[in-house]
């Protein structure tokens, strides 16, 4: 039976150059130079040190467009609170989200299930699994889905025929 996975992940490799392009760019730019303006990442972690709000906000515009260059969704990123961090210095810490959270998989089988069309989701982990008889009922899933859920970045992979 044809089938694909529902997912929401980003692509890590990519998100690591925009990081270091966007560092490098930090470095250059001359309304940062003598700043402690950077961006540090550790695993799906990445956190934007500045000297005030106004320059966080710039090092993050760097970033955003940095991985929008890379086709990195932005929508991938969950902003923390700013945090202070001694004197003017401010640090905010940006969260890489990875899989598709309980909420949003059971929207996601409402969605097939209302739309009455010839295919069965099920949530397998943190993916949403899609079969049906024919490929076309699939592909009109996958056209629903990327309608219905605009909020969450989303990847169809792992067709079988």
């Amino acid at each position: 039976m044809p089938s694909f996975d529902t997912v929401s992940e980003a692509n890590m490799v990519e998100v690591k150059n925009a990081v270091d392009q966007a560092s490098k760019e930090i470095g250059t730019r001359f309304d940062f130079k003598g700043s402690d303006a950077r961006v540090e990442q550790k695993d799906r972690d990445l956190t934007v040190f500045a000297d005030s709000e106004f320059q966080l906000n710039q090092v993050i515009d760097v970033l955003t467009g940095k991985l929008t260059k890379r086709n990195v969704d932005v929508r991938f990123l969950d902003r923390g609170k700013i945090e202070k961090i001694g004197g003017d210095k401010v640090k905010q810490v940006i969260k890489i989200k990875n899989g598709i959270e309980t909420e949003t998989a059971k929207k996601i089988v409402r969605v097939i299930k209302d739309s009455k069309m010839k295919v069965q989701a099920s949530i397998q982990g943190d993916a949403v699994r899609v079969t049906g008889a024919k490929r076309d009922d699939l592909q009109a899933a996958m056209a629903l889905l990327r309608k219905e859920v605009a909020d969450l970045p989303l990847e169809f992979n792992n067709f079988r025929d």
